[in-house]
């Protein structure tokens, strides 16, 4: 991990812990193998795009959205496609 990204996950920490008990807390993925390239973490960024688009337009109706989003290999590929909550919204999800 380089000391860049070693520092931010400490300051996330640190502020975590003063208003919660932290049990764990772990950095995983490509910031911590230090292999991290400027298209690392996209769908965080994307993800973020998306719930200040969200937020936006839930504030403007006066309506509170609380998004979920997953990438295309959460649903298709990975053992969240068998969950629950993605079963539900396959089954009572209405396709606007």
């Amino acid at each position: 991990m380089i000391q860049r990204d070693y520092e931010i996950a400490k300051e996330l920490k640190e502020r975590l812990s003063k208003v919660i008990q932290l049990i764990d807390f772990r950095v995983f993925g490509s910031r911590a193998r230090g292999n991290a390239d400027e298209y690392s973490d996209m769908d965080d960024q994307l993800k973020k795009i998306i719930r200040n688009i969200v937020w936006e337009v839930g504030f403007e109706n006066s309506i509170y959205i609380s998004p979920l989003i997953f990438t295309r290999y959460e649903i298709e590929d990975s053992p969240l496609r068998a969950s629950p909550i993605v079963r539900g919204i396959n089954e009572e999800g209405i396709r606007i």
